[in-house]
């Protein structure tokens, strides 16, 4: 039987709420013992302050815990800020990413529609005239691609001959 989804919200009743956090603790507990420090072969310790309890529990004895904090406060300050972030550093590196993204994408879709007025003049749609000459240098870039491909193709279609042509060739592969 599934276990039905259960809303995070703040438990009024004060027995609710002990209960509650006896079962969580011991869930937490179960998996900073048995899956995160044996899957992953690392030091895990656990500090809880409830008020239920006048002293925190630490897990799995306040000596290691001790140890393992004495260590970890032995670092050199470089080390031990190495993979944090505040939320002004996160904030900043995922705004740097999404201007990336923004400026990757404005320049594909400039390049788009370059390649599509291009497309377009050929079909007789536009007039050559009517093209924004800002975008000059993307459509001398669609226009450079658009002719070597052409080219290639010609030359492989030349290679395959006259009587035998590329059609005829993958025709025969099959």
């Amino acid at each position: 039987m599934p276990r039905r989804k259960v809303t995070l919200a703040y438990m009024s009743n004060q027995s609710e709420r002990r209960v509650s956090f006896n079962k969580r603790k011991k869930g937490f507990f179960k998996k900073a013992t048995s899956e995160l420090c044996t899957l992953c072969a690392v030091d895990g310790r656990a500090i809880i302050y409830s008020p239920f309890k006048s002293q925190p529990e630490v897990w799995p004895s306040p000596e290691e815990t001790t140890s393992v904090l004495s260590r970890y406060d032995s670092l050199p300050e470089m080390e031990k800020t190495r993979y944090m972030a505040n939320l002004e550093s996160f904030t900043q590196q995922r705004l740097d990413k999404m201007k990336k993204e923004l400026s990757r994408l404005q320049i594909e879709n400039r390049r788009k529609e370059a390649e599509c007025f291009m497309y377009k003049c050929m079909a007789g749609i536009k007039k050559p005239e009517e093209f924004d000459m800002s975008n000059a240098d993307v459509m001398r870039t669609v226009m450079k691609k658009t002719t070597t491909a052409l080219n290639l193709r010609m030359r492989e279609l030349n290679i395959a001959g006259p009587n035998n042509s590329a059609i005829s060739r993958s025709q025969n592969n099959h």
